[in-house]
Order: structure tokens, then sequence, then C-alpha cells
């Protein structure tokens, strides 16, 4: 997995404007959670980043861009969570255990 970090609040403009083109993942990770380390696991395993631009947030390090985000797509924040986001909206949203690769590709609209 070819992870971009995401540490400043106006990469989410950018990530907006490039899922027109390519469907753009978002991983909020909580470095002090043993689920978050295990849905991570998963997520590095796989080839997501193949169909998706991937980015990795480190949410303790920056609550703030995790609070922004929850906002700015209309989900309640979680951690770990994902969000797939496609022609500006964020389409598939899942946390903790229920965060799976192949689910995450089968709601990929190319």
């Amino acid at each position: 997995m070819n992870w971009i970090d995401l540490k400043e609040e106006k990469e989410l403009d950018s990530i907006v404007a490039l899922s027109f083109n390519k469907p753009q993942l978002i991983f909020k990770h909580s470095t002090r959670c043993s689920i978050s380390t295990i849905a991570k696991g998963r997520m590095d395993k796989s080839d997501v980043d193949a169909t998706c631009d991937c980015y990795y947030l480190d949410l303790i390090a920056h609550r703030n861009i995790s609070n922004l985000i929850a906002e700015k797509f209309h989900v309640h924040h979680e951690s770990p969570q994902v969000l797939l986001i496609q022609k500006g909206e964020c389409t598939y949203e899942e946390s903790h255990n229920a965060i799976r690769p192949d689910d995450i590709l089968e709601n990929v609209s190319i």
C-alpha cells in the first residue's frame, strides 16, 4: 500500500477535486488503538491503492483534520474509519472491524 500522508486541512480540497477523476480513500488511524492497527494491517496487505489514491491520517497528531473530515463529508467521527470520496462526495464509509478492502473496492464506481 502506498499511503499519502494527510497533514494539512487544505489537502481536503485537493482530495475533493481529484475525486472527479479517480476515487480517493481516506484512512483515519489512531496510533493508540489496537483495532485501528488491525484495520491498517488489512489495508496495508491490499491493493486498493491500484484503484484509489489512498490517504493516511494520523488522527492523534491531526485531530483538527479528522474533525474537518467529519464536517465536510457529513459523517460521524470514528476511529479507525475509511471514507471513499468519489465525484466530490463520500460514497462509502466504514469503521472498526468492518473495514475490509474488498468491500471498499466493491463500492468504487469507475
